[in-house]
């Protein structure tokens, strides 16, 4: 499986350029409403230490890549349409938006921390606008799109038919919300946590429903907040003053940075690894005096500071800290680290903390594989590992099968 990171937030707060920034696409970026109508699709790539250097070995992998130690794992993310207030109801381009985030794993909001634009995304005086209130008015849209999709028209059907079938409820919940990518666990855990009689559901005010509903997308759909345009001259105040606010973490971020960058990268006029310190122009006389300028303060501004531009700390701790993913390496040759072809150390998977071998080898290699596993072994320690063992993160491991 393939993570499905959405990006979201008003119109015009950066949320294309981010995209462009970390996939390297296309999309038409504009300081103008509703420049996205469509959603932009591109694959990004979370960054983890590779252990190639650990085992002092040169890796070739398939469905990855790898620079300086640096394993980049690809993730799909989704730029969708501007999100205004009342969206839930239809407003500008609210259906359309929210069905685009059905099958996300995360959210991303990217909110112009300048302060720059209204709610409709229109430009303003610097500073007009708190950023705290995007944050607010976006959470509260989601939540009630949440609710909306878990009610829709037969609700009060539903409720009835549960209760005259005797079906158990968090199984037919499931089914009703299995579109949006929500599995039993977070349906289980949100009743536990909202303390909701999941035996007599008819019971529950619209109160306790909006409560499910946003405890709940809290668990399937988590929001991560990126203050974009940081390096405006109010920026950090801003930030500081918003933390205050918003005890849940803040990524600041220039996405613009990071295009120009990547961008300059790609043309091979400046050496940069994603979420790096620093950059190596290779020669001065391929940029003008303005793009000199751009990049010393791209340095000075907003990488010395920060430690980077921020677009790879989004991704990286959304996957890693909010989707609790770790890496696992699968191989054949527990000498060479190599595939059956000889590939050095081929693929790194994604896996939820917690994973067991049996689940890893179903899910990430082949169910005909899972179906004659008989143990692992522990490349490293060479030790025996039993279908019960929990996966750690940068285990590389050879699955031993009965054929």
């Amino acid at each position: 499986m393939t993570f499905l990171i959405g990006i979201v937030g008003k119109p015009s707060a950066g949320k294309s350029t981010f995209l462009n920034a970390a996939c390297l696409t296309n999309a038409k970026m504009s300081e103008l409403p509703f420049t996205t109508i469509e959603p932009n699709k591109g694959v990004a790539y979370i960054k983890t230490k590779c252990v190639c250097q650990e085992l002092n070995v040169d890796d070739n992998p398939k469905n990855s890549y790898c620079v300086n130690g640096n394993r980049f794992i690809p993730v799909n993310v989704l730029d969708v349409a501007g999100l205004v207030p009342d969206a839930h109801k239809g407003k500008g381009l609210g259906n359309q938006f929210l069905n685009d985030l059905i099958r996300a794993d995360a959210l991303l909001h990217i909110i112009d921390i300048s302060g720059s634009l209204d709610k409709m995304g229109k430009r303003i005086k610097m500073g007009e606008n708190d950023p705290y209130d995007d944050i607010i008015f976006l959470e509260k849209e989601i939540n009630l799109w949440f609710k909306q999709i878990l009610e829709r028209e037969d609700w009060d059907k539903f409720l009835k038919s549960h209760a005259r079938e005797n079906k158990k409820f968090i199984e037919e919940l499931h089914k009703r919300l299995s579109g949006i990518k929500i599995n039993r666990n977070q349906i289980t855990e949100t009743l536990k946590n909202t303390g909701l009689n999941e035996l007599n559901p008819s019971l529950w005010s619209d109160s306790d429903l909006s409560n499910f509903s946003k405890i709940l997308r809290e668990k399937s759909k988590p929001i991560v907040i990126t203050a974009n345009k940081i390096d405006r001259e109010n920026g950090m105040e801003n930030l500081n003053r918003l933390r205050n606010k918003y005890t849940e973490k803040i990524i600041p971020c220039s996405a613009l940075a990071e295009y120009f960058l990547r961008t300059y990268h790609q043309e091979k006029k400046i050496e940069y690894i994603p979420g790096s310190d620093s950059f190596k122009i290779l020669d001065d006389e391929r940029f003008n005096q303005k793009e000199l300028e751009g990049l010393k303060n791209i340095q000075d501004k907003i990488i010395n500071p920060f430690k980077e531009t921020g677009v790879q700390a989004v991704l990286d701790f959304t996957v890693f800290s909010i989707l609790n993913q770790i890496c696992v390496y699968p191989i054949a040759d527990i000498n060479k680290f190599s595939d059956n072809k000889g590939n050095i150390l081929p693929d790194a998977f994604l896996v939820k903390k917690g994973t067991l071998l049996r689940d890893f080898v179903r899910e990430k290699i082949h169910t005909e594989i899972a179906d004659h596993f008989i143990f692992g072994i522990d490349a490293r320690s060479k030790r025996r590992l039993g279908e019960n063992y929990e996966l750690k993160h940068n285990d590389i491991i050879k699955i031993v099968t009965a054929k």
